[in-house]
């Protein structure tokens, strides 16, 4: 099968977890497996567009990660003896949420990956840092955006969490269905970090990664089948649905940025908004809602308004407010003042930003002086608006947003 260099980055991206997660699996070494696997994806990288793509890419990626892997251990005279064990691949046994008794040789470990990164002797934020890298592919770099921390501080993170995983002895498993509520929140959030670096690209040509925010939504299906009443779980599902709905309105034909507010909602995936309306309207009640269904909600009324105008900005604003109180986030912080503008004006909106920007998370974030910028030329505040549009381009990392703001820039330069 004749591959050109494009379509096999999209495969090996897509394949890669699933290939890790196999030989994680089996063999219970995460570093080791790794490195395996990255092998083979360079091999793959490599050949595929020479000499054709195999009528099985996975299998072929599995396999060459294995012979790779035993290479590796029989470089380590300590790990001779677990030399036949990979190589026969012999699948482990582990509770399948599926309801199979095992998992199958050819399955999709993707899930189970995730879930198996979010060990238990590591803290939450390594876990899900360590996720972002196995399952999400995501850089360092991006990483780090998620986190609104510095790349050392991540690499160490990882470094850590690796070193920590290969000392604590602990083989990677799927937790038992008693055990998911020690692992929930970080399967959670790392879904939500990948989808978001889906929705909003850190760096590159490209303001959106379609085919990463589909992986987290895959996944998260996934875990809805697993796990179906759990509120969160259906909340998280429904939210990243009704945020994608709107991706083909996002961008122009030659990949501009359309803000909501200009864009066509015919555009607008309108099976997609139903089936996230429809999941949070009946998600189960098993405690107060949280944070993914107060998201998913806000969501909805910006899905159900006819126009940007015509949106619903009390019920959002009362949503901010209900969630800023779940979860102190200055993303939140920042969403509300905007909501708030809409609904007060303006200036209401300033004032709340003026409290936002004294939080270090943020005020130094492109998105916080584009937020400023929008708001001081509402007032009428020209030259305060083109500072804070100069300031957000120098800031973003991503093409198109980084173009985005030059034209904003550009016109205010026209107006003046």
């Amino acid at each position: 099968m004749v591959v050109t260099e494009t379509e096999t980055e999209d495969l090996l991206r897509r394949l890669a977890p699933q290939v890790l997660g196999s030989v994680v699996r089996r063999l219970g070494n995460f570093d080791l497996a790794e490195d395996a696997t990255q092998e083979a994806l360079l091999a793959a990288a490599v050949q595929w567009p020479r000499d054709g793509a195999p009528n099985d890419p996975k299998a072929w990626l599995i396999t060459a990660a294995s012979r790779r892997l035993t290479d590796l251990l029989r470089s380590d005279q300590a790990r001779r003896r677990r030399e036949d064990r990979v190589a026969q691949w012999a699948p482990t046994e582990v509770w399948d949420p599926f309801g199979a008794n095992h998992v199958a040789r050819d399955a999709d470990d993707s899930l189970i990956l995730l879930v198996m990164c979010c060990h238990p002797s590591l803290p939450v934020a390594s876990q899900i840092a360590l996720t972002l890298r196995a399952v999400g592919g995501l850089t360092t770099a991006e990483i780090a955006r998620s986190f609104l921390m510095s790349e050392e501080t991540v690499t160490r993170r990882i470094t850590r969490s690796k070193h920590t995983i290969k000392e604590s002895g602990v083989r990677f498993a799927m937790p038992a269905p008693h055990e998911w509520s020690g692992r929930l929140e970080a399967v959670l959030r790392i879904l939500y970090l990948i989808f978001n670096e889906g929705y909003a690209s850190t760096f590159g040509p490209n303001l959106q990664r379609v085919d990463l925010a589909e992986e987290a939504i895959r996944l998260a299906r996934m875990l809805r089948t697993a796990l179906p009443e759990v509120g969160e779980v259906n909340g998280l599902l429904a939210l990243m649905l009704l945020t994608h709905s709107r991706h083909q309105a996002r961008s122009g034909p030659d990949g501009a940025l359309i803000p909501m507010a200009e864009q066509d909602r015919n555009l607008w995936d309108h099976v997609a908004i139903r089936e996230g309306i429809d999941l949070i309207t009946a998600a189960p009640r098993d405690g107060p809602p949280g944070p993914y269904q107060i998201q998913a909600a806000i969501a909805a009324v910006h899905g159900e308004a006819s126009s940007y105008e015509a949106t619903d900005w009390q019920q959002i604003v009362a949503l901010y407010g209900v969630l800023l109180r779940l979860d102190n986030n200055p993303i939140v912080a920042l969403n509300r003042a905007v909501a708030v503008s809409m609904l007060d004006g303006p200036q209401a909106g300033l004032e709340l930003l003026r409290l936002v920007g004294s939080d270090p998370r943020i005020n130094t974030d492109r998105r916080f002086h584009a937020v400023r910028a929008h708001l001081l030329e509402m007032t009428g505040n020209t030259a305060g608006a083109r500072d804070e549009y100069e300031t957000a381009a120098r800031g973003a990392t991503n093409l198109e947003q980084q173009r985005y703001l030059r034209r904003q820039i550009a016109r205010l330069d026209d107006r003046a």
